[in-house]
């Protein structure tokens, strides 16, 4: 963890050398001599349910006499190991730390250009209070009280109890002149004194947060212009856990401390994250007084440190579904000792705030058009409808998106590929690589590509590499790879009674396996069947509008999702990557009142669909394991693409190389 790749290894093999043949980048500038200490890894502990082991410090070999040397002389971490002396003796689950790593994983999640009217909860008021008086025996708080009923007219005025034993300092420090902080929510709300300054003080900041089951996206905000000073993005640490939510689940239900070291886990990030934007904006954390988290339904209750248990399993049910209030000092997120913290409102069991956010950003509530928002990670949350009626749902998709599950799969980072083209009559391919910036069929790639390596295929790459290989033909429309081809290309490898494609022949080999095709098709099924469950209760049998949302949507070529049917037929003009339109929706929420009050209103209508309880949702399933799908036509998309004539194979397995071309009109 956390790139998720996995492996069998001979007891006895050292860490470091697993880690290398797994491509996994582990540092060591000694050449595993345990000198440098750059190869330190840690091993997670538990019983990890999804990978079917239990992972335990004493499976790796006790610590030997250079690991000893290295920490008398150097420092080396509790828990830590260095990989070049540790020994495999068993089952693991090894955190590669990512202070570590030099290429760690890409987090491409920065803050939109978007104007958001500006009406936040914190108004900053300049006062100037009258000074004490032998004949007016009020208080230094009272006066203060009055200043602000008088020059802003806040009445009823409610303090934060910290201020109070630092009101006299703070008022003499000023020579009578202060500027509050005021927090009021909702107009209907008493205002509350959150922080007090001395002098002027003419800015303040919130943010933003997205908590991604995968990355964590955090954008710092000025309250009183609406820019953005700072983004930053990081892993979920979590991942370690498992990297899909019911794994984490699982993690929680299995171990006593699960969810208290998940919850642990994830504010500790969140705490970088707010000093990594504090110093690129150049901003104080006790400046910040109010921030906006969002996240699916499971992060949304381990950030809060509730329980997730409940969500494991039918009816699925929240702990708390409407919007939450609190400070920061509640989670564990030290700021200013006001700074108030909003949770948007969850939609359903698995349809998280983060779904509420990306909503509130798009809008389809506001429109006339029916469109249909997605964000694909492992949990796709689906959310289809427009002025009239909004209906959402989520659907199990699983990590295979984010390479997971693939066998040459990792996530986003350098040296993983992001982009294949397969040359329609000599199956050769030709491919991007993250980090390096010729295709590598273009002068310099290879050059490149020696100092950044190529390690395996992330996510949008993935769907490329089966699209392709579907409009070439190496596989049939039920995705079983061609094994005929095998005459044409040296490239389609036969592997016992199934084939392959072999991508890259190079140190490491990818190819894209059976196994590969199935784990895609499993889980673009699972989405399209979604969607097509939230057309049925809509009416519909077209969408006019996609927005593909969250990371992963950015880097998606909305014709290869198409043609791997992972979402309807549609205009392709009218598929839009919306970004991170979850953090967003939250920088929304944060510099505007009223866009709080609108999604908690368009929350409480929106109707949830629960996949589980459909009756056709199998039925969708199946239809949709084709490729596009067996019974939709996609006549938008047959416009900009020559979809291959249908052609069926025998899943057998029989080293035949599958069954009789079988040609069949498209309806």
């Amino acid at each position: 963890m956390p790139s998720g790749k996995r492996g069998r290894f001979a007891v006895g093999t050292p860490v470091l050398e697993a880690a290398r043949q797994l491509g996994v980048y582990v540092e060591s500038v000694c050449g595993g001599r345990a000198t440098c200490g750059r190869c330190q890894v840690s091993v997670q502990e538990g019983n990890f349910a999804k990978h079917k082991i239990v992972s335990a410090n004493d499976h790796l070999s006790p610590i030997g006499p250079k690991e000893r040397r290295y920490a008398e002389v150097r420092d080396l971490p509790d828990g830590r190991r260095l990989s070049c002396s540790a020994l495999i003796q068993g089952d693991l689950v090894i955190d590669v730390p990512q202070d570590t790593v030099i290429n760690a994983q890409v987090v491409r999640k920065a803050a939109d250009e978007r104007v958001i009217a500006r009406d936040t909860a914190v108004h900053m008021c300049y006062v100037e209070v009258e000074e004490p008086d032998m004949h007016k025996p009020s208080g230094d708080l009272d006066r203060l009280k009055a200043a602000l009923a008088a020059d802003w007219k806040y009445d009823n005025l409610e303090v934060d109890f910290h201020i109070i034993p630092q009101l006299q300092s703070t008022l003499r420090k000023g020579e009578w002149k202060v500027t509050a902080a005021i927090h009021r929510d909702q107009e209907g709300d008493h205002p509350r004194l959150i922080a007090l300054y001395p002098g002027l003080k003419n800015e303040a900041y919130g943010i933003a947060c997205d908590i991604g089951s995968t990355t964590i996206a955090m954008h710092l905000s000025s309250l009183l212009s609406g820019r953005t000073v700072a983004s930053a993005g990081a892993s979920n640490p979590q991942i370690r856990f498992g990297e899909d939510l019911m794994s984490r689940v699982s993690y929680v239900m299995m171990n006593p401390d699960g969810r208290g070291a998940m919850t642990n886990a994830v504010r500790e990030a969140l705490n970088g994250l707010i000093d990594k934007v504090c110093a690129d904006g150049g901003v104080s954390r006790q400046d910040i007084l109010d921030a906006v988290f969002v996240g699916n339904p499971i992060m949304h209750h381990l950030f809060l440190g509730i329980d997730p248990t409940e969500l494991g399993g039918a009816p699925f049910a929240l702990a708390v579904s409407g919007a939450v209030h609190l400070t920061a000092t509640d989670v564990g997120l030290p700021m200013n000792a006001g700074t108030r913290i909003y949770m948007l409102p969850c939609i359903a069991g698995h349809v998280g705030a983060d779904a509420a956010a990306a909503t509130l950003a798009e809008g389809p509530h506001r429109q006339d058009e029916m469109m249909l928002l997605v964000d694909i990670g492992t949990n796709a949350e689906i959310v289809l409808g427009n002025s009239n009626r909004v209906v959402a749902a989520s659907s199990p998709t699983g990590p295979a998106f984010e390479g997971a599950e693939i066998s040459s799969g990792q996530r986003a980072a350098p040296g993983a590929i992001e982009r294949v083209r397969i040359d329609p009559i000599t199956l050769e391919p030709r491919y991007r690589v993250i980090g390096i910036e010729p295709w590598s069929d273009e002068p310099g790639f290879a050059e490149a590509a020696a100092t950044v390596g190529v390690t395996g295929i992330c996510g949008s790459a993935i769907i490329e590499v089966v699209a392709e290989m579907f409009l070439t033909g190496i596989i049939s429309e039920d995705g079983v790879v061609d094994g005929s081809m095998t005459a044409r290309s040296p490239r389609i490898l036969q592997n016992g009674r199934t084939f392959s494609y072999l991508l890259r022949d190079g140190e490491p080999r990818i190819t894209v396996t059976q196994n590969d095709i199935r784990a895609i098709q499993l889980a673009k099924a699972a989405l399209y069947a979604g969607v097509k469950l939230l057309m049925d209760k809509q009416g519909v049998d077209h969408v006019d509008r996609i927005g593909l949302a969250g990371a992963f949507g950015t880097f998606i070529d909305p014709k290869y999702a198409m043609v791997l049917g992972l979402i309807p037929d549609c205009v392709l003009d009218k598929v839009k990557a919306v970004g991170n339109a979850a953090g967003t929706g939250a920088r929304m929420a944060l510099l505007n009142r009223g866009h709080r009050r609108e999604i908690e209103e368009t929350v409480s209508k929106i109707e949830k669909i629960e996949t589980a309880l459909e009756s056709k949702f199998q039925e969708h399933f199946v239809h949709a394991m084709a490729l596009p799908n067996k019974v939709d036509a996609f006549p938008e998309l047959s416009k900009v693409v020559t979809l291959p004539e249908r052609k069926q194979l025998a899943d057998d397995a029989s080293g035949e190389g599958g069954g009789r071309r079988r040609r069949r009109s498209r309806e």
